[in-house]
């Protein structure tokens, strides 16, 4: 059923729809795994093609009703040059598996999620040989990306503006998660504004439950501070954890609990940095976890962080982990960023940007203020509900790809073939 008319859409019953992500395997990318959701709801067949990861290593599943092919990722890249095998590889599979899908359940249409911006010469050779449609789905500005990995600007992000313009040239139709991608779009990649889409990664209330708190989390202290997300060079960890060692050697407060769920590249260097600080006994990393135990960890904690830093990158995204929070009722401390500030509006209390030490402020005036905390989490809970929640980007992505196959004939449906 689509969410804007409570009926399948006959134009969509029967379309073919093949979606390519790297990033992370499905379902455990939320964002992809509720656009595939979305998508066979509203009458579209629906296959995966993804890596394999932790609690993902079957290579092939159908679950509910969407069919997910994984692949073997070999290397977890840090440097340039391993980014570039893992690309290369990636693309390898994504290739093969494109062919498995095509001469087996068959697709209308490419739908590429990036980083990277390689999966054009997929979705492009398809289009081009074989007349499928491509639908670019824009997560990263990956020449930003890559400038806050490694801080320069080289031969390597030239390749990949190279790479982001071919991939906008190719596209029939792009999704942008926010207005600041969709800029991107219209300007750097030269796509008209009628062919791009704002949907942004709105989290299913349905999977995002408010749920009793679980004190063992809390390790004997008071208060817990949560955070949510990939353990990346730009995530800005390493600004949290400078925060609790200000809270928790400066300012003496033995009272807080700092709980971090989410795996990545730097994970382990986040863990041995804690350690150096002083602050291992305050800090628990889960890695990467399970929805149960990640509710848990969010729903215990009485304020949640996005520690991003300033930069290029993060300042023009939206993190789904802002608007998980929201969802949950709970206030927030990040840095003072664009797209940050957009979503969460009065639920979040903005830090100067990269200072460790004023976050640690933010922090405290929360946790020491139960009136204040209670006030932003309505805000931000209603603010989902009410505008932010994955059943209002339901209707921007049909309406994406009603424009993707404008003009185009739908196929038959079994009865009208039988």
């Amino acid at each position: 059923m689509t969410a804007s008319t409570g009926r399948t859409s006959t134009g969509r019953v029967g379309r073919r729809v093949l979606i390519i992500v790297e990033n992370l395997p499905v379902p455990f990318d939320r964002r992809v795994w509720n656009e595939a959701n979305a998508l066979r709801d509203a009458g579209y067949e629906v296959s995966i093609i993804c890596p394999k990861g932790v609690g993902a290593e079957e290579s092939f599943l159908v679950l509910e009703g969407i069919h997910i092919y994984r692949h073997p990722l070999p290397l977890d890249a840090r440097g340039a040059l391993g980014y570039l095998l893992e690309y290369s590889s990636a693309l390898f599979w994504e290739s093969l598996l494109a062919w498995r899908v095509f001469f087996t359940r068959g697709f209308d249409a490419i739908h590429a999620c990036n980083p990277p911006d390689l999966i054009f010469l997929i979705g492009g050779f398809f289009k081009y040989v074989f007349g499928k449609k491509f639908l670019f789905d824009h997560h990263d500005i990956n020449p930003e990306l890559y400038e806050a990995k490694f801080r320069r600007k080289d031969f390597f992000h030239r390749l990949l503006l190279g790479a982001e313009r071919a991939t906008f040239a190719t596209a029939d139709i792009s999704i942008a998660t926010n207005n600041s991608y969709r800029e991107i779009a219209i300007t750097r990649g030269k796509m008209k504004p009628e062919k791009v889409f704002v949907v942004r990664s709105g989290p299913s209330l349905e999977r995002m439950r408010i749920l009793p708190p679980d004190p063992a989390l809390k390790k004997g202290r008071k208060f817990l501070v949560g955070y949510v997300g990939v353990m990346g060079a730009q995530e800005g960890i390493q600004y949290l954890l400078e925060a609790a060692r200000h809270i928790i050697r400066d300012l003496g407060r033995n009272d807080i609990q700092f709980g971090l769920v989410g795996g990545g590249p730097e994970l382990e260097h986040m863990k041995a940095l804690a350690g150096e600080l002083g602050i291992g006994d305050y800090v628990t990393f889960t890695g990467r976890a399970p929805d149960a135990e990640m509710l848990a960890m969010l729903n215990t904690a009485d304020v949640c962080v996005n520690p991003d830093e300033y930069n290029a990158m993060n300042d023009k995204s939206t993190m789904n982990k802002i608007v998980e929070y929201m969802a949950l009722g709970k206030p927030i401390v990040q840095f003072d960023l664009t797209e940050g500030r957009y979503s969460a509006g009065e639920a979040s209390l903005y830090a100067a940007r990269n200072d460790s030490a004023d976050l640690a402020r933010n922090i405290l005036k929360l946790l020491d203020d139960p009136t204040l905390c209670a006030r932003m989490g309505e805000i931000g809970r209603r603010r989902v509900v009410e505008e932010l929640s994955w059943a209002h980007e339901t209707p921007k992505l049909l309406a994406a790809y009603d424009a993707l196959f404008e003009g185009v004939r739908a196929p038959q449906s079994v009865s009208e073939r039988s």
